[in-house]
C-alpha cells in the first residue's frame, strides 16, 4: 500500500511539474505571450519580422507567442503595465526607464549591434543644407520620431539643453525612417535619428570613434542598395537610419549627410513585465541568444532586419543609470516625455 500510495504522489507532482503552456498556461495557444516592439520603423516591416521571431521562439520552446507593434513609446509602455503577467518588449533605453519605474517592467537583455553594445542619436541635414556645425541646429526646424525615443528626442534634448541650443518648430513624425525622409524631403531643417556605426569590408578595421562618422568618398564611391535592401557606399555597408529610408528614396546618402553624433547610449532592451515568470524569462532569453547565431535566420527576423540587432547581452538595470539622470536633467514629467 505505500509503495502504491509512493506511485501515486509521484504522478501527482509530476503533473504539478508539468510546462504551463500544457496546462493551458501562459505560452499556450489559448494565453499568448505578447510580444510588443515600439513603432520605430514601418510598421508593415516590423510585424512581419515579429511574425518570424515569433514562430522561431515557438519552434526553440514550445511556447505560442502574439507579435504587437502599438501607435507609440506610450502605448506600448502602457500596454505592458497593463498585463505585467504576460508581456516581454524590446524597447529602447527611455521608454525601459520610463516603464521600470511606471510599473517595474525588467530588462533582462540588450542589444548587441556588430560587437557594440552601445548606439549613439545622429543630428542629419540635407547635404545642401547650410548647416554646418552644432550651432546652427538654433532655431532650426527639428524632426523626430517620438518625444519617448532615446535617440530620436531624449538624448538630442540633453545635448541642446547643455549647449544653450533651442531649436524652433519641432515635428513628431512617427519613426526613424519618417524622421530620414522629412530631411530628405525639405520638411524639417534637420533631424535626430539612430547612429550604429558603418559595417567595414573584410580586411579592413572596424569602425572606431576615431573614424570619420562616414568612412568614404562620394565622389568616387558609390551608394546603392542592394536586391536585398542593404544599404552600400562602395563596399561599406551602412547601418545607420538612413538605410530604414533606402527603399523609398535609394539616393538617401547623396541627399542626406551627418552632421555629428551624441554621446553613446546603452542599446535597446528585452524587457519583461514585472510578474513574468522567471522560468520562462531564462528559456526565451537563452533561445533568443542561440537563434542569434545563426545569422541567415537571424536576419528575417525583426530584431536583424529592423532594428540592426547582431545579437544581444544579458544586462542590469543599473546600466541604464546613465538615461536615467538623463531624463532627470530634462526635468520633465513621464507625461511630458510621452506626450500622455
Amino acid at each position: 500500500m505505500k509503495k502504491i500510495f509512493a506511485l501515486v504522489l509521484v504522478f501527482v507532482l509530476a503533473l504539478s511539474a508539468l510546462p504551463a503552456l500544457a496546462q493551458g498556461g501562459l505560452g499556450s495557444p489559448e494565453n499568448p505571450i505578447e510580444v510588443y516592439f515600439v513603432p520605430s520603423g514601418e510598421a508593415a516591416t516590423i510585424v512581419e519580422g515579429g511574425q518570424v521571431l515569433a514562430d522561431a521562439l515557438n519552434a526553440a520552446t514550445g511556447l505560442t507567442f502574439e507579435v504587437l507593434v502599438p501607435t507609440s513609446y506610450a502605448a506600448t509602455i502602457e500596454a505592458m503595465c497593463a498585463a505585467p503577467d504576460r508581456t516581454m518588449g524590446f524597447i529602447p533605453a527611455a521608454g525601459y526607464v520610463i516603464a521600470n519605474n511606471r510599473c517595474g517592467v525588467e530588462v533582462s537583455a540588450a542589444a548587441v549591434r556588430n560587437g557594440w553594445p552601445v548606439y549613439w542619436a545622429e543630428y542629419i541635414v540635407r547635404r545642401d543644407s547650410d548647416i554646418y556645425t552644432f550651432g546652427d541646429l538654433d532655431g532650426k526646424t527639428w524632426g523626430y520620431s517620438d518625444p519617448g525615443s532615446t535617440s530620436g528626442y531624449i538624448v538630442p534634448a540633453v545635448e541642446f539643453n547643455e549647449a544653450g541650443i533651442t531649436p524652433g518648430a519641432e515635428v513628431q513624425t512617427g519613426g526613424h525612417n519618417q524622421t530620414v525622409l522629412a530631411v530628405y524631403n525639405g520638411e524639417v531643417d534637420f533631424g535626430t535619428v539612430y547612429y550604429s556605426p558603418p559595417m567595414m569590408p573584410e580586411g579592413h578595421a572596424p569602425w572606431s570613434t576615431k573614424d570619420l562618422l562616414e568612412p568614404y568618398d562620394l565622389t568616387v564611391d558609390e551608394s546603392h542598395v542592394t536586391p536585398e535592401g542593404d544599404l552600400f557606399v562602395g563596399d561599406i555597408k551602412v547601418m545607420d537610419a538612413r538605410r530604414t529610408a533606402a527603399g523609398t528614396a535609394p539616393d538617401i546618402i547623396d541627399q542626406v549627410r551627418i552632421l555629428a553624433i551624441t554621446t553613446a547610449i546603452p542599446n535597446d532592451t528585452l524587457s519583461f513585465g514585472p510578474e513574468f515568470p522567471q522560468e520562462l524569462r531564462d528559456q526565451i532569453v537563452q533561445a533568443l541568444i542561440d537563434l542569434s547565431a545563426d545569422t541567415e535566420a537571424w536576419n528575417q527576423t525583426a530584431l536583424g532586419e529592423a532594428y540592426s540587432w547582431t545579437g544581444l547581452d544579458p544586462i542590469g538595470d543599473e546600466a541604464y543609470d546613465i538615461v536615467r539622470n538623463q531624463i532627470a536633467f530634462l526635468g520633465r514629467s513621464e507625461e511630458d516625455i510621452l506626450g500622455g
